[in-house]
């Protein structure tokens, strides 16, 4: 009896050093997380279609442009290695066998920065031009700028163009709500993640085909027939939490007073406008519209902003090789592309704004 109380304490003490709840933990974390993913992403997703509410989404997918890359390449798999993924997974499961099934599947908030991520596998060049220009801008630098906070209080319709993939309200993401601050964010895991991701203006299961491969032959009416937008441009809206395809989109009717102001008819524009948009009287240069009038009235806004990255730096020069009808260099012009401090904005600037005694006639060119 002695032998046995001697033996029997060393396992006391293991039991209560603490080490088996952790081990237990550990092999939790390794066989069964993984295993709900696992489950979740069986044969390409088609497991998980034939009982819940993610058959929509799975049949968008494969009839979308993106429909040859897998599930995973962009929801992640049991190979992820973000042990938070496979316990969202987990959940999902658990509430799935008791029964709390959602009418819809909505992406919450770190599963659109995770796709943001995966993007740039496919789209390097693309995503490598949007992390450089003014749409990565952070959740920091948006929602907490003094310099906007301290004249315009922060709410809800601020999170109509920025971060509104944000699952709540502009309370739960910001305090104080007011205009003294110190502004903070509630979660500040999300204070150097983009507000304004690529799912912003992409949706990835919308109906269309495969981006083609290049021909081997050039044809030589090759112009007309090349593609000007892929089916994934749409907006996400926020309030219905669903995309508005680029089609439906509409194009303002734009007025410079009571002058009816030209638009190009480039549809793309109807993306940049949800956010860049006129006041409800579509006077143009108002709120935040950009819309070109003067000497650039009619010109598309990717006429001088490249597509993602927003880089004007060729544009003068795409359309002005060398010299403007004055016989001057145009990038010299006393214009904000020269400085951003200058009264005479690109946007806007008329011939009369510069020759304020008379815009001079045209110089005939010699030759």
């Amino acid at each position: 009896m002695e032998q046995q109380k001697i033996s029997a304490t060393p396992n006391r003490k293991f039991l209560r050093s603490g080490i088996i709840a952790p081990l237990l933990l550990l092999l939790f974390s390794i066989f069964l997380l993984p295993s709900a993913s696992l489950y979740y992403s069986y044969s390409g997703g088609r497991s998980c279609t034939k009982c819940h509410e993610i058959w929509q989404p799975y049949r968008d997918w494969h009839e979308s442009s993106h429909r040859n890359i897998a599930c995973s390449e962009c929801h992640g798999d049991v190979m992820t290695l973000d042990a938070g993924y496979h316990l969202k997974n987990l959940r999902q499961l658990a509430a799935h066998l008791r029964g709390q099934i959602p009418e819809q599947v909505h992406l919450k908030t770190d599963d659109v920065l995770g796709i943001e991520k995966r993007c740039a596998k496919c789209h390097r060049e693309e995503y490598a031009s949007w992390a450089s220009g003014p749409h990565s801008v952070t959740y920091s630098k948006i929602l907490l700028n003094k310099d906007h906070n301290g004249q315009t209080l922060l709410m809800d319709d601020c999170l109509r163009c920025h971060s509104m993939h944000f699952q709540g309200s502009i309370r739960d993401l910001v305090t104080p709500l007011n205009k003294q601050g110190p502004w903070q964010l509630r979660d500040s895991k999300l204070a150097n993640q983009p507000a304004m991701p690529c799912l912003t203006c992409h949706q990835m299961h919308h109906h269309g085909d495969p981006l083609a491969p290049a021909p081997a032959t050039k044809p030589e009416d090759a112009g007309p027939r090349q593609e000007l937008t892929r089916p994934s441009l749409a907006l996400f809206d926020r309030r219905e939490q669903d995309y508005v395809s680029l089609n439906r989109l509409p194009l303002p009717n734009m007025l410079d007073g009571t002058h009816p102001v030209k638009i190009s008819p480039d549809q793309r524009q109807a993306l940049c406008y949800q956010c860049h948009a006129p006041n409800a009287y579509g006077q143009v240069g108002s709120d935040d519209d950009r819309t070109p009038v003067g000497v650039h009235e009619g010109l598309s806004c990717f006429a001088c902003h490249e597509k993602h990255g927003q880089t004007t730096r060729a544009s003068c020069t795409t359309c002005h090789p060398q010299l403007s009808n004055c016989g001057i260099n145009v990038e010299t012009m006393d214009t904000t592309f020269k400085n951003s401090k200058s009264p005479h904005n690109v946007h806007t600037v008329k011939c009369a704004d510069c020759h304020t005694k008379g815009v001079p006639k045209k110089k005939t060119r010699l030759g």
